[in-house]
């Protein structure tokens, strides 16, 4: 059988000076946006009830499809509860209707209870494998319908005490599934979403460059034929989904942490929002603080040619979730053209020629506040 598979190995051409000039003046990126059903009608948290009534799957789908006039292009959800085989017909309609496709689905395993002390990486067998068969159906759901890819946050996987943790074995746990489960499901990537600590006190994988070590030792594992076939022709199967808020979170440079992804040719998605440096887990709207982080993480996607979508991933708590999109969508958008509008031969003789270009890169950032 032949599988078509997301390939994403553009993103690690390696160019000079000149042709990455070239590039830069003819290449524009194309922001396929794309939400998440989950923050539609945001839920109550630890220390407040939820705002706004909560929506049936039908009725969020009803609210997907008003956003399709911000340029909404695509919607991801978690699998079962979010999407499903009975319910697929509802993301069909909606694709029916405004051109709005389902990206992308995650395995919802970091809610239930029986996930308390992890989900693929818990120590307990029985509940490993409970997460896992969850894994594989979202695996297998995403391969049938011909998504972009699957995808998984273990947000309840990682540790509270560093004391006796056993971190080899808990890392064995949750790479050895997911590869288990992409050998059953062979043809499908699979992007990792890094978060430094919430739910768990410290997460699995905190950073980006935990992440892409995961990326590697799962893809080690894999035996099934197909997907070493794959691989062989130098297209990655375990990828990235980093969240701008994720990332600062654990105070990393976005743009820094995006670049190190598109090296290996691993960025699968993007998850945008805005997030005090450290601090909670805020998902805020995009720009509203550190404007220049996303703006030159964006410029980092230009220069690499990415091909990919722009998942905005907010917690809308206090507006309608509609007018948040309206408000992420139009803030992509204008940075967009804003680093269209760029000197970009200045900037890259700042780079390759500093000597001689003192100052020119802060010149260039006051200069495009005017605008």
């Amino acid at each position: 059988m032949d599988y078509k598979v997301t390939d994403t190995s553009y993103q690690k051409k390696k160019m000079d000076r000149d042709q990455l000039l070239k590039h830069m003046k003819s290449f524009k990126l194309d922001l396929k946006l794309s939400v998440g059903i989950w923050y539609f009608t945001p839920g109550g948290g630890r220390f407040h009830e939820a705002y706004v009534p909560p929506k049936t799957i039908a009725e969020k789908i009803e609210m997907a499809a008003e956003m399709s006039k911000y340029g909404i292009k695509a919607i991801e959800a978690h699998y079962p509860n979010e999407v499903n085989e009975e319910n697929w017909h509802l993301y069909q309609q909606l694709e029916k209707e405004t051109g709005i496709v389902l990206q992308s689905c995650y395995p919802a395993i970091f809610y239930p209870k029986e996930f308390e002390f992890g989900s693929l990486s818990n120590p307990v067998r029985k509940y490993r494998d409970m997460a896992a068969k969850t894994l594989v159906g979202c695996l297998k759901f995403a391969r049938e319908k011909n998504l972009h890819h699957a995808g998984i946050w273990p947000g309840i996987d990682g540790y509270t005490y560093s004391l006796g943790t056993v971190f080899s074995d808990m890392w064995d746990n949750f790479e050895g599934a997911v590869a288990e489960a992409m050998d059953e499901v062979p043809g499908m990537i699979c992007a990792i979403e890094p978060k430094p600590y919430e739910p768990a006190p410290n997460n699995i994988y905190r950073t980006t460059a935990d992440g892409l070590i995961a990326c590697k030792d799962i893809e080690a594992r894999l035996k099934n034929r197909i997907n070493r076939d794959i691989l062989a022709k130098g297209i990655s199967l375990m990828g990235m989904q980093p969240e701008i808020g994720h990332i600062r979170m654990g105070f990393e440079d976005t743009p820094y942490a995006i670049a190190r992804c598109l090296r290996e040719g691993r960025l699968f998605n993007t998850h945008w929002n805005s997030q005090p440096l450290g601090n909670y887990d805020q998902d805020l709207n995009v720009g509203v603080v550190e404007w220049q982080q996303a703006e030159a993480m964006l410029y980092v996607l230009k220069m690499a040619g990415y091909k990919e979508y722009y998942g905005i991933d907010i917690n809308p708590e206090r507006m309608p979730s509609t007018k948040a999109i309206e408000i992420n969508a139009m803030a992509l958008n204008i940075m967009n053209e804003r680093i269209e509008a760029l000197p970009h031969e200045k900037i890259l003789d700042a780079y390759f020629d500093p000597e001689n270009n003192r100052g020119s890169i802060e010149m260039i950032l006051l200069q495009s506040l005017k605008k």
